[in-house]
C-alpha cells in the first residue's frame, strides 16, 4: 500500500492509544490483523483504503480461513477492520464502511469451566506466609477480582484512591473508558486492607498504583498471571487458575444465585446483555422459574413444564 494508506493506520494506532482504554494486549491484536490486511491489500493491488471493497474483506477473511485460522480469531480481524474503517469515516476518508456488512465464520463461544465455591475457598484460603508482603498482595488481589468481578486490565490500572474501604466499593475503569461503581466484600476488605499495611515498604515514592512489585512499580498483566497460576498450583487446584477465571466464576456463581442477569451485566460493565449470557449456566427451567416469580405479566401461578427443544444456554 502507499505511505497515506499506512500512516492512516499510524493514526489509528495513535487514536486507540491515546482516547481508547485498550489493554495493550488488545491493543497489539489490533495492530497484527491490521498488519494482516495490508500484506493481503499488497498482494491483491489494491493500494489504498479507497479501493477496498466488500469482496475484497470476505476474499481476505477466506484466505485466513484456509490458513487455518479459527472464527473467533477471524471475527475479532474483522472487528479490528471495521473499527479502523469507522475512524476513517469519521474522519472524512471514507463514505462507506465497506466491512460492515461482511459476516466471519460463526465460531462457539466458549469460557473455561468455572472454579466452583469449595474450590475458590480452597484458592483463596492460605495457611502460613502471613509476613511474606507478596503472598499478602497476591491474596488481596485474588480476593478482589472474586469479589468485583474485574478484568485483569482493570485489576492493573487500579490506583489508590479507586478503593474505598469503608464504603465497601471500587471506581473501576472498564473498556471504552467507561466507569463504574462495584460492590467489595468483607473478605476482599480485609485482605486489601492488609495488604495496604504491607504497600508503604514496597511502592516508589509516588506511586499510585494499588499493586506494586517487589520493584516498587505497577505490576504488569504477565506478572499476575504467573503469580495467580502459581497460587493455584501451590494450593491444589487441579485446573489452571489465571484471571478471568476469577471474574467467570464471579459471574457464574452470583447468576446461579441470584438468577439477576442484569445486575450481574451491570457488574461485569457488559454493554450488551447477550455478552453476560454466555456466563450463564442454568436451564430453561430454572430460568422461567426465575422469570415467573419476578415478571409482573408472568404465569406466577401457573407452573410452567419443560418445552422440548430448549437446551441449556451455552
Amino acid at each position: 500500500m502507499h505511505h497515506t494508506a499506512q500512516q492512516w493506520i499510524d493514526n489509528f494506532l495513535q487514536h486507540l492509544n491515546i482516547e481508547r482504554c485498550l489493554s495493550p494486549h488488545t491493543f497489539n491484536n489490533y495492530q497484527r490483523d491490521l498488519r494482516n490486511i495490508v500484506a493481503y491489500c499488497d498482494s491483491v493491488g489494491v493500494t489504498d483504503w479507497l479501493s477496498l471493497d466488500a469482496k475484497h474483506v470476505r476474499a481476505w477473511l477466506a484466505s485466513r480461513h484456509r490458513q487455518g485460522i479459527g472464527g473467533r480469531s477471524l471475527a475479532r480481524a474483522l472487528s479490528a477492520l471495521r473499527s479502523f474503517l469507522r475512524f476513517l469515516m469519521r474522519e472524512g476518508y471514507l463514505q462507506k464502511n465497506v466491512a460492515q456488512g461482511v459476516q466471519a465464520p460463526k465460531a462457539p463461544r466458549k469460557l473455561p469451566e468455572p472454579l466452583d465455591v469449595d474450590e475458590m475457598t480452597q484458592l483463596l484460603s492460605v495457611a502460613g506466609d502471613v509476613n511474606d508482603p507478596l503472598a499478602i498482595r497476591d491474596t488481596a488481589m485474588l480476593e478482589l477480582m472474586y469479589s468485583a468481578g474485574l478484568r485483569l486490565a482493570e485489576l492493573v490500572s487500579l490506583d489508590m484512591g479507586q478503593i474505598d474501604l469503608t464504603d465497601g466499593s471500587v471506581e473501576v475503569l472498564g473498556k471504552g473508558n467507561k466507569t463504574r461503581l462495584v460492590p467489595v466484600g468483607r473478605y476482599a476488605r480485609e485482605a486489601i486492607l492488609d495488604w495496604q499495611r504491607q504497600r508503604a515498604a514496597l511502592a516508589d515514592d509516588g506511586e499510585p498504583a494499588l499493586f506494586v512489585s517487589q520493584r516498587g512499580g505497577r505490576l504488569t498483566p504477565r506478572a499476575i498471571q504467573q503469580r495467580f497460576r502459581q497460587r493455584g498450583i501451590q494450593q491444589g487446584i487441579t485446573s489452571r487458575v489465571h484471571p478471568h477465571k476469577l471474574r467467570h466464576a464471579f459471574a457464574s456463581h452470583l447468576l446461579e444465585s441470584s438468577g439477576d442477569l442484569r445486575a450481574v451485566q451491570e457488574l461485569l460493565g457488559h454493554a450488551d446483555i447477550s455478552t453476560t449470557q454466555i456466563y450463564t449456566h442454568l436451564d430453561f427451567q430454572r430460568l422461567a422459574e426465575v422469570y415467573d416469580k419476578a415478571h409482573p405479566r408472568a404465569r406466577n401461578n401457573t407452573p410452567r413444564k419443560g418445552k422440548p427443544g430448549l437446551r441449556k444456554l451455552p
